[in-house]
């Protein structure tokens, strides 16, 4: 690591095969998440955004909510996650009649160790990270599509090889 770099900095360097950072978020179900509890069980989804009832945030969350369907017919836990406090994510994931929790970062900590918290401010970057039941990641999505987001995860399940509730 070079001088000046800070820790979160060293984080950024997460790539696929790394394992996932251990994070632990409050759902905008006030159910508390955490990377642990999907070990060994399932796949994991995390689909940090920059800030809740904004345009771009508002499709990905909803692309998601329209693709439940296709996304619950895996072996996988699906979340988008944000800086935004427990109350905002709430609030929004309400107004979105959403069928799935938005993880919920306020101090930006989870956010540093996935590497996606912007440089001076506390909003994550648009990224997307699909974690295997092994708990390293399966794949990371920096360029997101948000209004097809959902259908994209989907097909990417698919292609990744994550198991099907079916098949289970």
């Amino acid at each position: 690591l070079s001088v000046g770099f800070t820790g979160l900095r060293a984080a950024e360097a997460l790539k696929v095969g790394d394992k996932a950072p251990e994070f632990v978020m409050q759902g905008s179900d006030g159910k508390t998440y955490a990377a642990k509890d999907f070990l060994d069980k399932q796949a994991v989804i995390v689909a940090w955004f920059p800030k809740a009832f904004t345009g771009g945030c508002t499709k990905e969350c909803k692309s998601m909510k329209e693709s439940g369907e296709q996304l619950k017919k895996f072996n996988v836990a699906y979340f988008t996650a944000s800086t935004d406090t427990v109350k905002v994510n709430g609030d929004f994931a309400k107004s979105l009649d959403l069928d799935y929790p938005i993880l919920c970062d306020p101090k930006g900590q989870n956010a540093g160790m996935f590497g996606v918290l912007r440089e001076g401010k506390n909003m994550a970057n648009r990224v997307t990270f699909v974690i295997g039941k092994d708990g390293k990641i399966a794949a990371i999505l920096d360029e997101v599509a948000t209004e097809s987001h959902g259908q994209d995860l989907a097909k990417l399940l698919k292609e990744l090889g994550v198991e099907s509730k079916a098949s289970k």
